[in-house]
C-alpha cells in the first residue's frame, strides 16, 4: 500500500491538486477507526458523490451513443455498466486492493477483494476527482476505465438471461448451474460454478455470491459457444 500516491495517480491517469482527496477516497472506515481518524475522512462521503456523478456521465454518454433507443433500453444499459461486478472489476484492473487503506484485520480476512468494497471506491475515486478538477477529468476517468469496453459488460450483464435464449434457439436442452465447491469464512465465502447444459459441462465461473458464480459461469459459456460457432 503506496504512502505516496503518485503510484495510484499513474494508474488512474489523473494528478490531483489536492492528494488529500484521493487518500480520503482509499480510505475505508476500519483504518479511520484503526488510526483514530475523524470518520468524515473516509470514503463513504465521495462515494456518494461519486454515484451521483458516474449516473449523470453514463446517462449523457448513452443518449449520445445511441440517439434511437427509448428510456427503457437506456435505463438497462446503464444498468449493466454501473452494476457492482463491473464497477468492480475496474476497481480491480486499476489495482485498487492493492492501493486501499484497510485494517489490518480487514485486510487479512479478504476486504481488499470484495465486489461491494470495490464498487464503492470506483465510485469515491470519481467523487475525488470531480471534487479536485471537476466535470472533464471525472467523465475521461469514466469514459477510459468504463465505458471503453461496454460490449462485454452488457454481455456479462445479461449472461444467464442470454445463455438461456441461445440455448432454446438452438434446443441444446436444460441448463443447470453446479455448485462445484464453496471456500471461506461466512462472512468472506468465494462459490465455483460450472454450466452443465443437457449433460454437458461448459463454462466455469466463481465469485463472492453464488449469483455472481453463476453470471460469471454464463458469461464464460456464451464466449464459449460463440468461439465454437464461429468456427463452425
Amino acid at each position: 500500500m503506496p504512502t505516496d500516491l503518485s503510484k495510484v495517480m499513474k494508474t488512474i491517469e489523473y494528478q490531483f491538486q489536492n492528494p488529500e482527496l484521493l487518500k480520503q477516497a482509499l480510505t475505508h472506515s476500519s483504518y479511520a477507526n484503526e488510526r483514530k481518524i475523524n470518520r468524515i475522512q473516509d470514503y463513504e462521503r465521495l462515494e456518494f458523490l461519486g454515484d451521483a456523478v458516474l449516473e449523470m456521465i453514463t446517462s449523457h454518454a448513452l443518449l449520445t451513443m445511441y440517439p434511437r433507443k427509448h428510456e427503457g433500453e437506456l435505463s438497462k444499459l446503464r444498468s449493466s455498466l454501473v452494476c457492482e461486478y463491473c464497477l468492480a472489476q475496474c476497481a480491480r484492473e486499476l489495482h485498487f486492493p492493492d492501493y486501499v487503506f484497510l485494517s489490518k484485520g480487514e485486510r487479512q480476512t479478504g476486504g481488499a477483494n470484495r465486489d461491494a468494497l470495490l464498487c464503492d471506491l470506483f465510485e469515491s475515486v470519481l467523487g475525488a476527482i470531480y471534487l479536485d478538477g471537476g466535470m472533464e477529468p471525472a467523465k475521461a476517468y469514466v469514459e477510459k476505465f468504463l465505458l471503453s469496453d461496454m460490449e462485454n459488460k452488457r454481455l456479462f450483464y445479461d449472461a444467464k438471461t442470454n445463455l438461456q435464449e441461445w440455448v432454446q434457439k438452438y434446443d441444446m436442452g436444460e441448463i443447470e448451474y453446479i455448485l462445484l465447491d464453496e471456500q471461506g469464512p461466512d462472512h468472506n465465502k468465494h462459490f465455483f460454478v460450472e454450466v452443465s447444459i443437457n449433460g454437458t459441462r461448459y463454462g466455469r465461473g466463481d465469485g463472492q455470491s453464488r449469483k455472481n458464480a453463476e453470471q460469471q459461469a454464463a458469461y464464460n459459456t456464451i464466449l464459449d459457444l460463440k468461439n465454437k460457432a464461429g468456427k463452425k
